[in-house]
């Protein structure tokens, strides 16, 4: 793995973060106060290819690797973590669109996905099932041509301003394999939304609660053969794992900015903070923790970029040990402020906010952590693969 950037992703990072400091790091208060879903300026990144970085060419998307889009991710946060935030789930839903369904299907739904026409949404979390996904109730029954459709999700992020449904619902047995993935337009007959729900952070994209009530939808919306819905929900997360560990680099990144210049213009007993070697101290702990999380999120992509047999336990490690660090520094950086840190006139108290989720979402933190230990204690020679 090259550690050095190549030519195009500075290129891609230059633009994304141009992108960022025009579109999003200006508004991102308001959006949060406000509690505003910025669909306009969502739309005006699809002109960008910000809505479809992976997805393949062919199928309208930039065909980037997932180090490239990490890197675009982690440029837009530093702008605002709740949208970009969105901006990854869209990515993910509509890869697995892409990826998995059929190529009438993909006709259908990917121009206006790509364009940013249409939104989406996942929706794999459920009140009982949330670490546990694999024992998920939403039940899909063959009807004829179509399935019925009844259940519910939680914590769906867009849900209510989103048009595209990715959902995860049983077809068959219990457990992983009785689970299929199917596109529900959303506004389908049936189809009901929970309140907005008053979050910590990410305050600019709406997340609510989905009820599916005989939800009828044609047999054409299944994303890939029954049964196969878990894997490819797997699948998915992989790299969404990626993709939000790359929204606490790119909160870290500006906490760590944002310190540097408070640092430098500050004074107390007659001299800068940037004086003190108790904040020197700080802000090397802080850069440190950055750049090793910025090393496991790349590492972890170059992984799955490859196909690397072990690309999930890397994915997994990183999202870890990212979202883990990168809060400690956004958590550091308000401190380091003092009370202005807690007040709104800064984005300290944001980023904290936004950024704390990451280590729920996804899988949370403590499943990540059940991943890697499984391996490592069930796979012989583990540590030797992974030198």
């Amino acid at each position: 793995m090259d550690l050095e950037l190549s030519d195009e992703q500075r290129l891609l990072t230059d633009s994304a973060r141009a992108f960022a400091a025009r579109e999003l790091a200006p508004y991102a208060a308001d959006w949060d106060r406000d509690h505003h879903f910025p669909v306009e300026v969502i739309r005006r990144a699809a002109e960008q290819g910000y809505l479809a970085l992976y997805i393949a060419e062919e199928d309208g998307g930039l065909g980037l690797s997932r180090l490239s889009s990490a890197l675009i991710f982690e440029q837009l946060a530093a702008g605002c973590v709740a949208t970009t935030a969105y901006l990854t789930i869209h990515n993910m839903a509509t890869w697995m669109l892409a990826s998995f369904a059929d190529q009438a299907l993909k006709d259908a739904w990917l121009p206006g996905l790509v364009s940013g026409r249409s939104l989406a949404s996942y929706c794999l979390t459920e009140p009982d099932a949330g670490s546990d996904a694999a024992s998920l109730r939403t039940r899909a029954r063959r009807d004829g041509d179509d399935y019925l459709l009844d259940g519910s999700k939680c914590f769906i992020s867009g849900a209510g301003a989103s048009d595209v449904l990715i959902v995860m619902a049983r077809t068959g047995e219990d457990g992983a394999r009785g689970i299929s993935c199917f596109l529900v337009p959303a506004d389908a007959p049936g189809v009901r939304y929970g309140r907005n729900e008053d979050k910590m952070g990410w305050k600019a994209q709406p997340t609510r609660s989905i009820t599916f009530d005989g939800v009828r939808i044609p047999a054409g919306n299944r994303i890939g053969p029954e049964g196969e819905g878990f894997v490819y929900a797997m699948k998915g997360l992989d790299g969404g794992r990626l993709n939000i560990a790359s929204c606490s680099l790119g909160a870290a990144q500006a906490a760590l900015e944002q310190s540097l210049r408070y640092v430098e213009e500050r004074k107390q007993f007659g001299k800068a903070l940037s004086e003190f070697q108790a904040l020197q101290f700080k802000l090397a702990d802080m850069l440190t923790d950055l750049t090793a999380s910025r090393q496991m999120v790349r590492l972890a992509a170059h992984k799955l970029d490859h196909g690397h047999g072990e690309a999930s336990l890397y994915c997994a490690m990183a999202k870890r040990f990212a979202t883990d660090h990168c809060f400690g520094v956004c958590n550091e950086a308000l401190q380091l402020h003092g009370g202005y840190g807690y007040l709104n006139d800064y984005p300290l108290e944001r980023w904290v906010r936004d950024a704390r989720v990451h280590q729920i979402l996804e899988g949370t933190n403590e499943i990540m952590r059940v991943i890697v230990a499984r391996r490592l204690l069930q796979q012989s020679g583990m540590l030797d693969r992974l030198l």
